[in-house]
């Protein structure tokens, strides 16, 4: 949104806030912040804002604006173009996440074999957030982070209903 969209944009709530049931006038708002704040900006100069001939503010002018609309100031400049209000990428599930975070957490420990292969086992589970809190509520652990590589190694038939790994070995 440019910057004097944006003003006219609040010149039009502040009307409603005021009750006018309409947009402040330019003339209302210079008038207004000279009344409100002891300063305030001439009605040339926002004009000029507001129809595009002046694109910026100076420092002082943005901090009169911003407090008589209650704004922050950051808010009184024009955005980049292509710019959206809210988020635009997407977030992936909890379950997603904790599978990569397994993966990746087996490589650091790619040395030890059996923690290696559960870590491994678990991220590719339909559900391995539910596979490790399983795993720590099975151990009674208060903390499963403390006691995971446990619960994992020693407990894996108890986490999933999957085979178990120390099987293939046997």
């Amino acid at each position: 949104m440019r910057l004097a969209e944006k003003l006219q944009h609040l010149r039009e709530i502040e009307g409603q806030l005021r009750g006018l049931g309409r947009p402040l006038s330019k003339a209302e708002v210079v008038r207004l912040m000279q009344a409100e704040l002891g300063q305030g900006l001439s009605l040339p100069y926002l004009s000029q804002i507001e129809s595009g001939t002046r694109p910026h503010l100076t420092a002082n002018s943005r901090e009169a604006l911003a407090r008589f609309f209650r704004v922050h100031p950051g808010y009184l400049v024009g955005d980049p173009e292509g710019f959206q209000e809210g988020l635009t990428s997407v977030v992936e599930s909890p379950t997603a996440n904790v599978s990569e975070w397994l993966a990746l957490r087996a490589e650091e420990v790619r040395d030890d074999v059996e923690l290696y292969e559960a870590l491994l086992y678990l991220a590719s589970r339909p559900d391995p957030r539910a596979a490790l809190i399983a795993a720590g509520a099975e151990r009674g652990a208060p903390n499963a982070e403390q006691e995971l590589d446990v619960s994992l190694v020693r407990g894996r038939s108890k986490v999933t209903s999957g085979p178990s790994l120390e099987a293939g070995r046997e």
